[in-house]
């Protein structure tokens, strides 16, 4: 068993952290702080304004500065700013939320989609001199950010634009500081001017005074208790025929001028609605990665848990039996340790990516693009493992676990909102599988349903294999000289590689196929609601392919061979559980016979034995120091006496 200063876990850890070590390794520096953790017995109204207080701590620690360009009173870092509050999801999640709001989501719009004129705003909230909201989603429309009700009507006779809710459902909902903490809302509506929509844009309007008041025509109300996330103050905005200066439109991709004539470089509206959402992409790498960082605190109090707490006696020595030691725990909780390893190196590699684009490292088009499909896959994959994780977290430490001193049902509340914020999963997996449907086409922004359709039922077999670089990686695989195993063997990365796009192939391929064919007779939106099932099917395929390259590319990367083997050994865990959650497709779609199917199984349970003995090295190498914890049965509460 692991212990402090264990060798095979610093290595391990320094993998995980990824490119921004030393920002890992100085956020747990300063989240050794009692001040930063929540305190479940407040009310709502105090644990916000606990957050609030704590939000001016976390401004002293220089992480938001990195989001945000040197010409801005930043350091041009998003990838360490991301990595950075990632880390705040050790401490409370309240907390993340808010400083997320603030400094990525209200910053990042400003950055992000905002000129020259607008920098005073970033020196303003910087420092929390300003605070502000996101208020993208209405009652009426969440996903559907397109058909947002919301307008704002230019007047030339006073070069303002007028922000009004013309229903019920075009009221600004669930958003975090509009409930009591913010001054000014970054708004997305209708740009109308001329008697003419030009689609959804951004606005800077102010909604409180200094003294939290009402502005005139704003309605802001509170959305009150939520299932978790007692911290974030979330709430509701209607306007009123609010008027703001022409000057508040953030006009990076277009701008209007004092006359109302409307101008923007983007000249289709498709592809500069999506360019201006694409911008804002920071949002959703940082949920998935602080979704997955929850994940990993919930297995790392659970996995010491379960080496310390006995349950039943061994009949033959009549010592109690610690519940790493049974089978069906190692089942539910190791294979869980290898997701959130794998998931962890698709992070690092997501965030890598989203660094390049953003400092202008990587300025093709189709980086953007393939940064916005991994960043709704991967959102996809950490959120839905997060409440898989958490809640089998809980239920595998029993009664201990439902004690809110224990933390699982608080880590459980605060993160099951992320599954559906930053995007809801299923229209997330059916973005991504749109994408792989669509991913040659140069007009693709531009495609209405039927022409995606046709030229989904197009796509060759290998179309997937051949543009991503899969079939390169599975080659390259081969060659590192397993030659003399049996192509069938499951031991072989090549071999997993390779089932796992052979899967996301058949998909992709069928689901066009079957689109064409029902298209004929009922149209481009039957058909594609038809086989909504297929589709997301195919999206996660593609996911599941994703994260395993991230992983192997992760292994890769492990200088230290004894840390290196390990990794391979969680890695093929995290393959022999995946095929074996999906085996009944595996063996339905002749991928796979029964038997191997039964040598699936064999194999999990092989590889939890395996790594029995390597638990507590697994979990410090998941880099969540036991002290960052606070869950009070972990300080021996939980042992029982060994019978003598």
């Amino acid at each position: 068993m692991a212990n402090d200063g264990d060798p095979i876990a610093e290595h391990l850890r320094a993998a995980l952290d990824g490119p921004w070590r030393d920002v890992r390794e100085q956020a747990r520096v300063h989240l050794d702080d009692a001040r930063l953790y929540g305190d479940p017995y407040l009310d709502y109204k105090a644990a916000r304004t606990r957050v609030l207080e704590q939000m001016h701590l976390v401004s002293s620690f220089g992480w938001a500065e990195r989001g945000f360009r040197e010409v801005e009173g930043g350091t041009g870092d998003p990838g360490g700013a991301v990595t950075a509050l990632e880390m705040l999801a050790y401490t409370d999640l309240s907390l993340w939320v808010k400083c997320g709001v603030q400094w990525g989501l209200f910053g990042g719009a400003v950055e992000n989609l905002g000129t020259e004129r607008h920098r005073r705003y970033i020196e303003a909230l910087l420092p929390l001199e300003l605070l502000g909201c996101f208020a993208m989603t209405e009652t009426g429309h969440g996903s559907d950010v397109a058909n947002l009700e919301t307008t704002a009507t230019y007047d030339p006779a006073t070069e303002e634009f007028i922000v009004h809710s013309p229903t019920p459902s075009a009221r600004k909902d669930y958003i975090g500081g509009a409930a009591e903490h913010a001054r000014m809302a970054a708004v997305f509506a209708q740009l109308v001017t001329g008697g003419e929509s030009q689609g959804v844009h951004c606005f800077l309007v102010p909604i409180r005074d200094a003294k939290g008041k009402d502005l005139p025509g704003v309605t802001t109300s509170d959305d009150g208790l939520k299932g978790g996330l007692p911290g974030v103050d979330n709430g509701r905005i209607m306007f009123d025929q609010v008027r703001i200066p022409r000057e508040n439109l953030l006009n990076r991709y277009a701008d209007v001028e004092p006359d109302g004539t409307y101008e923007s470089e983007i000249a289709n509206p498709s592809r500069r609605f999506f360019t201006t959402l694409g911008t804002l992409v920071r949002g959703r790498v940082s949920v998935g990665g602080a979704a997955a960082a929850a994940a990993r605190v919930a297995l790392s109090i659970a996995v010491r848990y379960a080496e310390q707490r006995r349950q039943f006696a061994d009949p033959d020595t009549g010592v109690e039996t610690v519940l790493m030691d049974y089978r069906s725990h190692q089942r539910r909780l190791l294979p869980l340790v290898a997701r959130a390893y794998a998931l962890q190196f698709a992070q690092n590699d997501l965030v890598q990516r989203m660094h390049l684009v953003q400092t202008g490292q990587a300025t093709e088009e189709s980086a953007q693009r393939a940064l916005e499909k991994r960043a709704a896959g991967f959102k996809v994959a950490q959120t839905r493992h997060a409440t898989q994780a958490i809640q089998e977290c809980r239920e595998a430490c029993g009664g201990a676990g439902y004690l809110t001193e224990n933390r699982l049902v608080t880590l459980k509340a605060d993160s099951d909102v992320f599954t559906t914020f930053e995007g809801d999963n299923l229209v997330l997996t059916q973005l991504v599988a749109k994408d792989l449907l669509t991913a040659y086409s140069d007009e693709v922004r531009d495609l209405d349903a039927m022409g995606w359709v046709r030229f989904a039922a197009t796509m060759a077999r290998d179309a997937v294999r051949e543009a991503s670089g899969v079939r390169q990686l599975i080659q390259r695989l081969r060659d590192r000289g397993d030659d003399g195993v049996d192509d069938q063997d499951l031991s072989r990365r090549s071999v997993q590689l390779q089932l796992f796009a052979d899967r996301e192939d058949y998909l992709v391929r069928t689901a066009g196929h079957r689109l064409q064919a029902r298209a004929k007779d009922t149209g481009p939106f039957e058909a594609f609601n038809n086989a909504q099932d297929h589709i997301l099917a195919a999206g996660t395929a593609h996911i599941d392919r994703l994260v395993l390259e991230a992983f192997i590319e992760g292994i890769a990367g492990i200088e230290d061979e004894a840390a290196r083997e390990l990794a391979g050994t969680v890695c093929d865990l995290y393959v022999y559980k995946t095929i074996e959650e999906n085996q009944a497709w595996f063996i339905m779609h002749r991928f796979m016979s029964v038997e191997r199917a039964k040598m699936v199984r064999r194999g999990v349970n092989e590889l939890v034995d395996r790594l029995r003995p390597h638990a507590l090295t697994l979990i410090e190498g998941l880099g969540v120091p036991e002290k960052m914890l606070h869950a009070a049965m972990l300080n021996g509460a939980g042992d029982a006496p060994v019978p003598s």
